[in-house]
């Protein structure tokens, strides 16, 4: 398994948006020990960074740490500090990136690309093939708002609380190939799919297949891109142990429920709106039953379905007491919120700063 971060670059010493993300990705590249990658994002206000592969979840936080904390070090050289968000609690006032992909991109989504600064934490778990890889991706679909909820941490933008828990998830579903998928018949037909998608032009290339969960591009992985990026890592390693758990659990099955689009999209929704706060989308419910329940019983369910795989991995209780620490503490939404009730957006920012210790 494999994580990638995206974070925002803020001013060190005032509440704004830095355009320092392209120098920090390649400083940090360039001092960096060998492990794992740095990247600069779509906006320059952005960074982002990258996991080698690991088998423990000991070692992908290892890995985690320092290289945030190789971020936050050569940021603060910048005059800047990184900030663990969704989206920016005061506004998304960034250049585009200096790059020819980007500035396409620009040009091809006109608003929707200038509006566009998110950052997400994408998961990488290995699969044996493409046949196994779009089978896991048909039989997860129940469960990817339950990890949406789990981390959700955007619930400010552009200097105001927007009443949802992630609404990084809102701003990014209006990518054309964003959001939800129904199942694929096999790997022929998703990269049928793939193929169109970029033959009308709603995306540029395979990496702009932005669907919840897809073949990684670069990899033989899976990829779940629902999660916001997490506050702490402890949080983002426990999520991937149980999102390794739940493709392992999956690629173990033979059967496949298919679940309308509409109602994989009400799920996606519901997470983002209300994060753990509220109930959330059942979409595991025996026939005629309420198609809502506690959004923690639904965690509770999840770690059950996969519990053999966690037992397995070794993960089970470092997933558990993660999941205990964010029932104690909220979610990064419900911690930016409570930054916020004194200071406002600045103490949402402060809340979400990263720091290298």
């Amino acid at each position: 398994m494999g994580v990638e971060e995206e974070f925002l670059l803020f001013d060190a010493d005032r509440d704004r948006l830095v355009d320092v993300g392209p120098d920090v990705a390649a400083a940090a590249e360039r001092t960096g020990d060998g492990e794992g990658q740095f990247e600069k994002e779509l906006k320059q206000a952005q960074t982002e960074h990258a996991s080698s592969p690991a088998t423990s979840l000991a070692e992908l936080a290892h890995e985690l740490t320092g290289q945030r904390r190789r971020l936050v070090e050569v940021a603060r050289r910048r005059g800047a500090r990184l900030i663990a968000s969704g989206t920016s609690p005061v506004g998304d006032d960034s250049r585009t990136t200096d790059d020819p992909r980007y500035h396409h991109m620009e040009r091809r989504f006109a608003a929707l690309q200038r509006s566009e600064l998110t950052c997400a934490m994408h998961i990488h778990v290995s699969v044996e093939s493409d046949d196994e890889a779009v089978a896991v991706l048909n039989r997860i679909a129940p469960w990817l708002s339950v990890l949406a909820a789990l981390t959700a941490n955007s619930p400010f933008h552009a200097g105001r609380d927007t009443g949802y828990a992630s609404y990084r998830r809102i701003v990014w579903n209006q990518w054309p190939t964003a959001g939800p998928t129904n199942s694929f018949a096999g790997p022929a037909a998703y990269r049928a799919l793939v193929q169109d998608l970029i033959d009308t032009g709603a995306a540029r290339d395979e990496g702009m297949i932005y669907f919840d969960a897809r073949l990684s591009a670069d990899y033989p992985t899976v990829e779940l891109r629902v999660c916001d990026v997490c506050i702490d890592v402890a949080t983002a390693a426990a999520l991937a142990g149980l999102s390794r758990a739940l493709v392992d659990t999956a690629a173990a099955e033979d059967r496949t429920v298919e679940l309308p689009s509409e109602l994989l999209r009400a799920a996606s929704w519901r997470a983002a709106r209300f994060g753990m706060t509220r109930d959330l989308v059942d979409l595991t419910r025996a026939a005629g039953a309420t198609p809502l329940a506690p959004a923690w019983e639904l965690v509770d369910a999840l770690v059950t379905y996969v519990q053999p795989a966690l037992d397995a991995a070794g993960d089970t209780d470092d997933v558990r007491r993660a999941l205990k620490q964010i029932k104690t503490d909220g979610t990064g939404a419900e911690r930016q919120r409570a930054a916020a009730e004194g200071d406002g957006p600045a103490g949402a920012i402060e809340a979400a700063t990263i720091t290298a210790e």
